[in-house]
Parts: C-alpha cells; sequence; structure tokens
C-alpha cells in the first residue's frame, strides 16, 4: 500500500516531468520575443526637482539618527566613564545645533532667492546643493556670503548647482 507521502512525490515528479516534456518539445518560435505593436515600449520617469533634495536629507537624517543613537548609547551605559559621557553630550547638543542651523539655512537660501537647496554642517565646513538650472557664480557667491554671514567664524563653503 502507498502512502500519503509518496502519493505526493509521484505526483509532484509526475507534473514536472510533463511541464519538462512540454516545455522542450515546444517550437522555437514562441519562445522568441518579438515586439508587440500597439505597446509603448519606452518608459519615461518624471524626477520634481525636489526628489534628489529630499533624497540626500533622507541619507542625510539616517546617518545622523545613526550618530545619535550611539551617542545616547554612550550616554546611558554604565560602563562609560564621566569624560566619554561628557563628550558624547558634547557631540549630541553639536549635532541638535547644526540640523537647527542647517534647516534655518535652507529656508534664509529659499526666502532670499527664491531656490530650493541642502545643507550640510560638518564643523567648519558648509555643503550646499541648489537646486537651480543656473550655474551663476554670482549667485554661488552671493549665497555663500549669506551663509557667512550667520557665522562667527570663519567657514569653508562649497554651493553645488544641481538640475534636472
Amino acid at each position: 500500500m502507498i502512502n500519503k507521502q509518496s502519493l505526493w512525490f509521484v505526483t509532484l515528479l509526475s507534473l514536472v516531468l510533463v511541464l519538462g516534456v512540454y516545455y522542450v518539445t515546444m517550437p522555437n518560435d514562441l519562445l522568441k520575443t518579438e515586439k508587440i505593436e500597439g505597446v509603448n515600449s519606452e518608459v519615461t520617469i518624471d524626477i520634481e526637482e525636489n526628489d534628489m533634495l529630499v533624497a540626500l536629507r533622507v541619507e542625510r537624517d539616517e546617518e545622523i539618527a545613526a550618530k545619535m543613537d550611539d551617542l545616547e548609547l554612550t550616554l546611558t551605559s554604565e560602563t562609560s566613564t564621566t569624560d566619554e559621557k561628557n563628550n558624547a553630550f558634547e557631540e549630541l547638543k553639536l549635532l541638535n545645533l547644526n540640523i537647527g542651523k542647517e534647516e534655518e539655512l535652507e529656508t534664509l537660501i529659499l526666502d532670499i532667492y527664491k531656490i530650493n537647496s541642502y545643507v550640510e554642517i560638518n564643523n567648519d565646513q558648509i555643503k550646499v546643493v541648489v537646486n537651480s538650472s543656473e550655474h551663476d557664480s554670482k549667485l554661488a557667491n552671493d549665497i555663500m556670503r549669506t551663509i557667512q554671514s550667520k557665522f562667527d567664524e570663519k567657514m569653508y563653503i562649497t554651493i553645488k548647482f544641481e538640475s534636472n
């Protein structure tokens, strides 16, 4: 007498065998890919002007979130020394200040120049990505002066123009 497991095995094996024979005996004309008329094969992707800036912000937010998690682990760890906890706290405070300053500078550029932008602050370096079709050195210089006016110490500012 045949059990259920053997019956299932024989059924599946015969199904695979039938499909294999069908595939092998199938005419080659059916396997060739032909262009179907009436179907538009071109795919167009519309990128909004903010997509690139949003991608940069999301990537930056993920980096900052990971850094903040590490610092918070250091702060809450029982094995960390007080110096390590103080350094982690100061670094966390600096990260929060930079996030606020970045958002402030982005809104400032939007208000003054009517251009969407992405601002990233790392120590004394500021990276600005401007979404503009015109690559104007005067505009870049004006943006640099505007940003520098918000800081007391000398900052190294780079402006990059991106257009879609």
